[in-house]
């Protein structure tokens, strides 16, 4: 085996679409991660020498969002989903060089440093411009914070794109009849300073660089369609407190859009620091970089970033790949309505072999198309290939080597079989560089299914009693197309073909360092076979109706309702309450801390109402209270209650009596 020096010198550099640590997993994140994979394995398996990073996007308004619905700092929920999307890739095989974080000291001085330079070339300009402001709130309103009507459409839309119709981004200002999403009140335009990136100076420049850069056609051409048209300036700044500051300004941060790439360029140089390599070779000097994103960021990736990138006088990407979307069940993937299959929850919990779900996402069609996942075409590809063709060919040829011989017999290999893998080498090879993974499967596939094919017509059950020696060719003849497997699949499926590995006789792990040339080596006679076992296991229609029955309740097609008796009614001690004083809790501004007079004592309750009432408004307002509830602590502070309130689109609204009640009474 000629395995690849580590310490020389990385001569590609790879990069995924950041995942945004506002949630957990799906499988519509892993149309990009896997293939990505896959794509550098190959490279090195041809004696290249990719790096390959990725890192969470950390930054932006619904972060900030969901972390005061949770009670956390922003910092704390990025924490928790960084972690989470670490070991989901741990778990499924994804193995990146470097796995950092835009919230990282290095990304902070990155993008200072590629917004001044945008700026001192005159790209970056100051602009004042009508702002949401939201007078019951007294602030001005991050493009998350806004809802309204789309000036282009008409459709209800947030404020920085139109999400229920047209589609279209959204610049600050623009959106018509904006109300705030904070307190449900009107906002009204006020007068603001910002900053905007001079995208429409890049037109001639971005019909170049596309007409040059490799990557998917749809990708590129999709881009192109959009710098034809009017390209607008973008306002690259936010009013947030949480985020990367605008150079120079304590009260805004740059848009997410910004600093996100930029974490491609400070993952290397953080990974660089450590492995005595330059970054400035890639992001500087012309050494290709290649972006696998999603068809939903072309946009961003192929117009706003290379653009970023020109006007600082930093490296372009040479490749931009973007993999179609994702359907669950044929319908179009919706995490609120339901269609989505989450990583962790649906497919780890329930045991299913990573490797399949790798084989799937690469397997079932182009990578530009759209993939759609659905538990019975999982089942059946399962079945029918990997079970019924790969899994068969390995495990009959190991077994009746382990049983026969117990090691890999001595013979001659017939030509052709060393042949069928030479060209599948070099067609493997081709379906890479065009990014075709599904062809890639399908080219290895058509290897086992001519291995079977061999195998059966050798009938080498016969031959071991009428013809040993022509036994023996044909025994490690199936060997070594099982070796060829191995290292062709390892992209693929990296732990069956590990495990394949291991049962061959030969350490395991060494399958990930091969190259393809040494699928050609012939195999030592002599070698020892170990007992070989299944390589994977049938999924049932057992298994098959489960899932999709965890997928059906989630899209509400099994509703249940829960009953309780009167007797359940009267366990909860329901009390009204007067509010003695609030104040803030440091630290989360949703939450407030509530010093409710109950009657007979004085209980301390928090509540998530920071965002919509003013701590003042609430002082003397009866208001409504479990009062057996179990104290649970929120930022170090005890709440010895809850408040009721109703869920008004996601805003809290307190419930109190119509007229004064009294401190302490019950509701019944």
């Amino acid at each position: 085996m000629r395995e690849q020096g580590t310490n020389s010198e990385r001569d590609v550099l790879v990069t995924c679409g950041l995942p945004y640590a506002n949630g957990k997993a799906h499988i519509g994140h892993l149309r990009t991660y896997i293939p990505a994979d896959i794509y550098v394995r190959v490279l090195r398996k041809q004696g290249r020498n990719p790096l390959f990073v990725c890192g969470s996007d950390t930054h932006g308004t619904p972060i900030v969002i969901n972390a005061e619905k949770e009670g956390l700092t922003p910092k704390e929920l990025v924490e928790i989903y960084h972690s989470h999307f670490q070991e989901i890739f741990r778990k499924l095989n994804i193995s990146f060089d470097y796995y950092g974080s835009t919230d990282s000291p290095t990304n902070h001085a990155r993008t200072h440093d590629i917004v001044m330079r945008n700026m001192n070339a005159g790209y970056i300009y100051p602009k004042k411009v009508e702002l949401a402001y939201c007078p019951v709130c007294d602030r001005f309103l991050p493009d998350r914070y806004v809802e309204g009507i789309c000036p282009h459409c008409g459709a209800v839309a947030r404020g920085d794109e139109c999400d229920q119709g047209c589609g279209a981004h959204l610049e600050p200002g623009e959106i018509k009849e904006p109300k705030c999403k904070i307190c449900g009140n009107s906002a009204e335009y006020r007068e603001q300073e910002h900053f905007f990136f001079r995208l429409s100076a890049f037109r001639d420049f971005l019909l170049d660089y596309l007409d040059g850069v490799d990557g998917t056609p749809h990708a590129i051409n999709y881009a192109k369609e959009w710098v034809r048209r009017e390209l607008k300036d973008w306002c690259i700044t936010r009013n947030l407190e949480w985020g990367v500051r605008f150079p120079g300004r304590d009260d805004l941060v740059v848009y997410v859009w910004v600093d996100a790439p930029i974490g491609y360029i400070s993952f290397t140089e953080e990974w660089c620091e450590g492995h005595g390599e330059d970054w400035k070779g890639f992001w500087m000097n012309g050494k290709p970089i290649v972006h696998f994103i999603g068809l939903d960021i072309v946009y961003h990736h192929c117009i706003f970033w290379p653009s970023l990138l020109k006007g600082a006088g930093y490296g372009l990407p040479s490749a931009i790949v973007a993999s179609g979307m994702v359907k669950i069940e044929d319908k179009t993937f919706s995490k609120s309505r339901g269609y989505v299959v989450w990583v962790e929850d649906d497919y780890l919990k329930n045991e299913f072999d990573p490797d399949v779900l790798r084989y799937y996402i690469a397997s079932y069609t182009s990578h530009t198309k759209d993939l759609n996942f659905s538990w019975k075409m999982f089942a059946e590809k399962n079945n029918q290939e990997l079970v019924a063709s790969l899994g068969n060919f390995i495990h009959r040829t190991l077994t009746f080597a382990y049983r026969n011989f117990g090691a890999v017999p001595n013979g001659n290999i017939d030509d052709e079989i060393m042949e069928k893998i030479s060209k599948t080498i070099d067609e493997v090879i081709k379906a890479n560089e065009r990014y075709e993974f599904k062809q890639y499967c399908d080219l290895v596939m058509a290897l086992a299914d001519f291995g079977n094919s061999y195998f059966q017509k050798g009938e080498p059950w016969k031959k071991v009693k009428e013809d040993e020696a022509r036994c023996r060719e044909i025994i490690k003849g199936c060997l070594q197309l099982c070796k060829a497997l191995c290292i062709l699949f390892e992209p693929v499926i990296p732990s069956a073909m590990e495990r394949a590995f291991s049962m061959m006789g030969f350490d395991g792990s060494d399958v990930h360092r091969m190259r393809f040339d040494d699928a050609l080596v012939e195999l030592e006679s002599g070698t020892k076979i170990l007992k070989p076992t299944p390589l994977f296991r049938r999924i049932e229609d057992a298994d098959v109706k489960r899932m999709e029955n965890i997928l059906n309740e989630r899209i509400g097609k099994k509703e249940t309702k829960i009953e309780i008796t009167y007797e359940d009614f009267k366990k909860l001690d329901i009390r009204v309450g007067v509010v003695k004083d609030v104040e803030r809790i440091k630290g989360a501004n949703r939450l407030l801390k509530l010093n409710v007079d109950m009657g007979d004592e004085v209980r301390t309750i928090v509540a998530g109402i920071g965002e919509c009432y003013r701590p003042d408004d609430l002082i003397g307002r009866e208001v409504i209270v479990v009062a057996n509830m179990r104290p649970t602590k929120f930022f170090g502070v005890v709440s010895e209650g809850m408040l009721l309130a109703v869920d008004d689109n996601g805003t809290p609204i307190i419930i109190s009596p119509e007229r004064r009640a009294g401190a302490g009474k019950r509701v019944k």
